[in-house]
């Protein structure tokens, strides 16, 4: 299984950005496979909607460090590991900008990145960006639409709903060919749907020391994708997961562990990562944990 691991960007660790280099770079050195950042905007004192469920936000959702400079700073320091995005949460973005964002940071790593999307869960973090959250999946459809058309086309032109991209020259494009591989978030059946439709592949999650049960948490959810992609003339056979491993701060080493070998012994994941904002209190002890981690798996 390829590994990788969520880069230095919310809760303590987003107080030392001038770590984020050093953790990239340490951690491609350890054999880690890929590097990754997600999209928090802020913590509302009084939230609508809680996390995963919960009725509160973790608090270390109160610092986080902007996704696109991260992934920057990264790309500039590494040769060899991917880049991905677990995700970012696209409605937010126009198209345009965000279409730029990512081809920049695609062509500086030389075609590394993953594109992973996703649509958010905070009423707040839309209010604050002043976005209806009741449009946030048909503004991700057209995001879909506006990025299809700047990397494979020149002139770019889109006219949809929300978004107006007149006819333009945009001769930077993606070192991906034909572009940077799109991951979609998805839970309820029709995000999964999308998936099927629009993406790659598909960002499952996991939260050790909780129950993991491979077949019914990425096995059934990537069946449904499958057989939604076939019917719509799509290869199923081309579309994978990438599994997010994102442990309470109560997990161990071999928690986590367990959860990597599952996943590929039972459900066939050949690349996911482990992200450290609960565990970490500092760099050097998210490095500590990503060689520890690396090194369970690998069996040393």
């Amino acid at each position: 299984m390829r590994i990788g691991f969520a880069l230095p960007q919310f809760g303590a660790l987003a107080h030392h950005p001038e770590d984020v280099a050093r953790f990239a770079r340490q951690a491609e050195e350890f054999g880690a496979a890929s590097l990754w950042v997600g999209d928090r905007l802020l913590d509302p004192v009084e939230p609508t909607v809680g996390y995963a469920g919960a009725d509160t936000i973790p608090p270390e959702f109160r610092a986080a460090l902007d996704p696109f400079a991260v992934l920057a700073a990264a790309a500039a320091v590494t040769e060899r590991v991917q880049l991905g995005s677990n995700v970012i949460n696209a409605p937010w973005y126009p198209p345009s900008t965000l279409a730029r964002a990512l081809t920049t940071i695609d062509a500086l790593s030389g075609g590394r990145l993953l594109v992973g999307l996703g649509t958010g869960w905070s009423p707040e973090e839309y209010e604050a960006v002043n976005v209806p959250m009741a449009e946030r999946g048909r503004r991700l459809d057209e995001t879909l639409d506006v990025l299809t058309a700047w990397w494979t086309a020149n002139p770019v032109e889109h006219r949809g709903e929300h978004w107006t991209v007149p006819a333009s020259y945009v001769d930077i494009k993606p070192a991906s060919r034909p572009h940077p591989p799109v991951y979609l978030g998805a839970f309820a059946p029709a995000a999964l749907r999308r998936v099927a439709r629009r993406a790659d592949g598909w960002l499952p999650i996991a939260v050790p020391p909780a129950p993991f049960d491979p077949e019914a948490d990425v096995v059934r959810p990537m069946e449904l994708i499958r057989e939604t992609a076939g019917r719509e003339g799509r290869d199923p056979a081309a579309l994978d997961a990438i599994l997010r491993v994102n442990p309470y701060a109560e997990a161990s080493v071999e928690d986590i562990a367990t959860v990597l070998a599952r996943a590929e012994a039972e459900a066939g994941v050949g690349h996911a990562f482990v992200d450290l904002i609960y565990l970490a209190k500092d760099v050097d002890q998210a490095l500590d944990l990503a060689q520890r981690i690396l090194d369970r798996a690998n069996g040393d």
